[in-house]
């Protein structure tokens, strides 16, 4: 129970950080010493940060949903093109992570895989300063695209979501604010996804689902942290602090390598 609890609160605090919750829950569940596949307690932790994420920005979901389908019978406003750009992101993303899917499982089991993926979230995070410098005048149509490939790169283990994301929506042109904003957004589509997915498979398979002892709390803890992680992190994005977690991801996937 007491690992569960630990690995609830990594993936409540690392998700809304660019540092790759998944990366870090792949490398304490390494140093616990579990050796069955984690992968549906990983997903079941991040549907209890989802929750997170849309009690967060419930207000955005509304009205982008409320303009989205008004737009089929009436006037098309802003929440129009916005829903049919986070569609089309998250398809890309579904795209991605599903032919990248049985590659990640075993990444995660990997320590110096892990860790590679550490480093190169921090150096794309390092490049975050410059990247927001960026004055593009990209369309809707292509930030989904690479957005949204942005994204799906990230199922790997080491490879931060919100960090592979938000540097894209910043290469492409998205002010630091709009780009967390959208890269969070896009998130619910993906991870609601992953799970379905997971339900999907393991009911027609009928093989006995692995949860860890007290998964629950564990779940319980990562929703609490991880609406805290959110609301502390608004207030603290700029390009700045995102370059600082870039060097966090570099230490830490080096003595990841190191370690191996």
């Amino acid at each position: 129970m007491l690992h569960s609890i630990i690995l609830g609160a990594v993936q409540g605090l690392c998700e809304f950080l660019p540092v790759s919750s998944s990366g870090h829950l792949a490398l304490f569940q390494i140093f616990m010493g579990f050796n069955e596949n984690m992968l549906t307690f990983d997903i079941l932790l991040h549907f209890a940060t989802l929750l997170a994420v849309v009690l967060y920005f419930w207000r955005d979901i509304l009205q982008i949903l409320r303009e989205w389908f008004g737009g089929w019978f009436g006037k098309r406003r802003s929440g129009w093109s916005y829903g049919w750009t986070i569609i089309i992101a998250s398809m890309i993303t579904a795209v991605i992570g599903l032919a990248l899917k049985s590659t990640a499982e075993r990444f995660s089991e990997s320590l110096i895989l892990v860790g590679a993926g550490e480093i190169f979230t921090g150096l794309i995070l390092v490049m975050i300063p410059i990247l927001s410098s960026s004055r593009r005048n990209s369309s809707l149509l292509s930030i989904a695209m690479f957005v949204g490939f942005a994204q799906g790169i990230a199922v790997l283990p080491g490879v931060s979501r919100s960090g592979m994301s938000i540097a894209m929506a910043l290469f492409m042109g998205l002010g630091i604010s709009e780009a967390f904003r959208f890269s969070f957004l896009i998130s619910i589509p993906a991870v609601l996804g992953a799970t379905l997915l997971e339900c999907v498979k393991f009911l027609k398979s009928g093989q006995p689902v692995f949860m860890p002892e007290g998964y629950i709390w564990g779940a319980a803890v990562a929703f609490v942290l991880g609406l805290l992680a959110l609301i502390f992190m608004r207030r603290l994005v700029n390009a700045k602090n995102w370059a600082l977690f870039g060097v966090y991801c570099l230490i830490v996937g080096a003595l990841a390598v190191f370690l191996s």
